[in-house]
């Protein structure tokens, strides 16, 4: 039997170190860094926790992701595409520094352009 996306990236905590790394890269990231201004790091916390809940979930994880749903989540924010091109490159930079088999890589970056749409308003 095949196993699922989640189980090749190797489950919850492979998952969550990669989403560690990458909300670091957000954070600190020139051009869309500006998105957490003002978040205290609880707040911070609560957003890695969400995004590991949330790429669980789509990789068919038992993790379920309880945030708002992405179209609520982002209203308002004005992303543009340059944010969410810069934001792909920042999660692609972490996949690649965890050794990401490119399948995998591909997959799953396939699963989170399917959010660009409710995500990006200009």
């Amino acid at each position: 039997m095949q196993k699922n996306l989640y189980e090749r990236l190797g489950g919850y905590d492979p998952i969550s170190a990669v989403v560690d790394d990458f909300m670091q890269r957000q954070f600190t990231d020139k051009q869309v860094g500006r998105f957490y201004v003002g978040h205290s790091t609880n707040s911070k916390k609560r957003l890695r926790q969400l995004i590991t809940e949330m790429i669980c979930e789509i990789t068919g994880g038992p993790a379920k992701y309880v945030g708002r749903d992405m179209r609520t989540a982002h209203a308002g924010l004005g992303i543009t595409g340059g944010d969410w091109e810069v934001t792909v490159k920042n999660l692609t930079a972490s996949l690649d520094k965890f050794k990401v088999p490119q399948k995998e890589k591909d997959e799953l970056l396939a699963n989170v352009a399917g959010l660009r749409p409710v995500i990006v308003e200009l």
